[in-house]
């Protein structure tokens, strides 16, 4: 009888264990579904005058920026603070290229740089703060 029970306790620890996962799988889903996704420098995409354009708007993480821009004339770099202040990427940095590129947020400071034909050094920088 002793080890009927024991069973019994096995399956009910298996239940509410797959129970837990199951409902954290869920709760990530739900997370990344309210993800909203956003078009940097809208109508304009990604350009010299896209510096400014987070300001106003409030940013999460696992939102989605979506890059627009000739890729023969532009590149969007993911940096760190000093590779944005300086406008030279660390080895590390992320390159996107393709022209039409999304990027999930982090939460804080995001920082985004063109390193084509010196436009970061021409303002085409870009911080994104994320809750």
């Amino acid at each position: 009888m002793a080890r009927g029970r024991g069973s019994a306790m096995r399956g009910a620890v298996a239940v509410a264990f797959l129970s837990a996962v199951v409902g954290c799988i869920f709760l990530s889903g739900c997370g990344v579904a309210d993800a909203a996704t956003y078009y940097v420098g809208d109508s304009l995409g990604w350009s010299l005058g896209s510096g400014s354009w987070p300001s106003g708007k409030k940013f999460h993480a696992g939102d989605i920026l979506v890059f627009r821009y000739l890729p023969w004339m532009h590149n969007v770099v993911a940096v760190d603070e000093d590779g944005y202040a300086d406008c030279n990427p660390p080895p590390f940095s992320r390159y996107y290229t393709s022209g039409s590129d999304s990027v999930r947020l982090a939460r804080g400071d995001n920082f985004f740089v063109c390193t084509r034909y010196g436009h970061c050094n021409l303002g085409m920088k870009m911080v994104v703060t994320a809750a």
